[in-house]
């Protein structure tokens, strides 16, 4: 069991791997509420569309978690604004935005003379350089993402099945929105300098995916989400160790294989209970002599 817990025993990958846990918590009440109102397209946008305020920040030599913060902050309010207009789909308007983010992202960080290497780490991230401020920090966000899910929980749910009903009840629709909007926006911020943004988008999507066949109850998909995500993390940190491939992207490649796993499974089960099933043949209707139809 050496190869199992030796990894585990060097300080900076037992603090990867509490940061794999948070952020996958974090994702896991986000990514629920994504994968339920077919928001994923969304959330990739959201996760390029912080490039911008990454890249100035670091210009600048500020805090990039601020600077990322007021970059998906201006993303979910042009998102929910441009949407708004009865000419563009909702899909017409994320596209757009995400092409203007990313690519004003790109030219602010083209002035910067170490280009390769900002941008290599705003997509990938550095899971293995989690600090202990950095755990403290998702703490804390996990703490804000578990108050906003539990308030916010029943508009959530009108919200994600039927808007209009959401509005019969007075739940203010455009609120619960908003506020998911926000969430979203809190568990991408709070795990793109752990992951990278194009890896956080496996752990925000493909865990709550693949509970979706196997629940019924919204928190059991969270609870069943925050764990696949936490063994994804194990699994790809002990992958990452002994085949010395990337931490990061060993992860989100462990979580999208769950996914895969997962269909497969689900869609073998639904074969077997439909040849398990006896095929009748419904009954004739019994007809009297001299009965017409």
């Amino acid at each position: 069991m050496e190869w199992l817990m030796a990894p585990f025993e060097v300080t900076f990958v037992q603090r990867a791997l509490w940061g794999g846990v948070l952020v996958s918590s974090i994702c896991a009440l986000a990514g629920t509420w994504v994968v339920l109102r077919g928001m994923a397209f969304l959330g990739d946008a959201m996760s390029h569309g912080m490039l911008p305020g990454i890249a100035l920040a670091s210009l600048l030599g500020g805090n990039l978690l601020v600077g990322a913060a007021v970059s998906a902050a201006v993303m979910a309010l042009g998102v929910s604004a441009v949407g708004r207009s009865p000419r563009l789909s909702q899909d017409t308007s994320i596209g757009l935005l995400f092409v203007g983010m990313l690519s004003l992202g790109v030219i602010i960080v083209s002035r910067s003379q170490s280009f390769a290497v900002d941008l290599t780490g705003f997509l990938f991230g550095d899971v293995l350089a989690v600090r202990s401020a950095d755990l403290a920090a998702l703490g804390g966000a996990l703490v804000i993402a578990l108050a906003v899910s539990a308030l916010g929980y029943r508009a959530f749910v009108a919200l994600a099945f039927d808007e209009r009903k959401a509005h019969t009840l007075g739940l203010r629709p455009r609120v619960a929105h908003a506020a998911l909007l926000a969430l979203l926006t809190l568990a991408i911020v709070a795990s793109f300098h752990v992951v990278g943004t194009l890896l956080v988008f496996g752990l925000l999507i493909a865990p709550p995916a693949a509970m979706l066949p196997w629940a019924r109850r919204i928190p059991v998909i969270m609870i069943g989400a925050g764990c696949l995500g936490a063994s994804s993390t194990f699994i790809g940190l002990l992958l990452s160790w002994h085949l010395h491939t990337a931490a990061g992207a060993s992860i989100a490649a462990t979580a999208v294989l769950q996914f895969l796993l997962s269909t497969g499974v689900s869609g073998l089960r639904s074969r077997w209970v439909r040849a398990a099933l006896p095929t009748s043949t419904p009954d004739r209707p019994h007809m009297e002599d001299g009965q017409t139809s």
